[in-house]
C-alpha cells in the first residue's frame, strides 16, 4: 500500500516533526509522482512555489521522511540517491542502466545471508540495501 501525504503528515506529528510549509511541499511533491526523484529535481519543483526554500531544507526533510522509512531511498551509483513514496517494509530495487527505469520488488528474505556474514566478519550489520545494475526489456530490445 502506498503512503499519502496525509499518512506522511501523521506520522510526522507523531514523531513530534512540525509541519512547516516547506516540509509539506516536499512530501506533496514526492507523493504526487510514482518515479524516484532527486534531491535537485524535488528542490525545482518545491521553489516554484517556495522560492525561499534551500536545498539544505530539501535533504534535511528528506533525511528524516527517511529515517522513519516514509520514503525510499535509491542508490542508483555514486553519490546520486533518488527518493520516492512506496510501500512500508523492506524491499530492493532493479535499475535499468541505460534509461533509468527502477522496479521495486520484495519477497527475498536475506536474514539467513545477513545472519552468516555477521558471524564471519564479526560486523554488526544495521540493515542492507540491495540493488540490481541492468538492462530492462524495453531496453534490451532497443539494442
Amino acid at each position: 500500500m502506498r503512503l499519502t501525504e496525509r499518512k506522511i503528515a501523521a506520522t510526522l506529528r507523531q514523531h513530534g516533526y512540525k509541519l512547516t510549509p516547506q516540509r509539506r511541499a516536499v512530501m506533496r511533491t514526492i507523493a504526487s509522482t510514482q518515479d524516484h526523484l532527486t534531491p535537485a529535481a524535488i528542490y525545482q519543483k518545491v521553489h516554484k512555489d517556495h522560492p525561499s526554500i534551500g536545498l539544505v531544507t530539501i535533504y534535511r526533510t528528506l533525511d528524516i521522511l527517511a529515517k522513519l522509512e516514509l520514503i525510499c531511498e535509491l542508490h542508483a551509483g555514486g553519490s546520486c540517491r533518488s527518493y520516492t513514496v512506496g510501500a512500508r517494509g523492506h524491499h530492493h530495487h532493479l535499475i535499468c542502466s541505460n534509461c533509468g527505469e527502477v522496479i521495486d520488488f520484495t519477497g527475498y528474505d536475506l536474514t539467513q545471508l545477513e545472519q552468516r556474514l555477521s558471524r564471519q566478519t564479526g560486523f554488526e550489520i544495521e540493515g542492507h540495501l540491495l540493488e540490481f545494475i541492468g538492462l530492462c526489456q524495453n531496453c534490451q530490445k532497443n539494442d
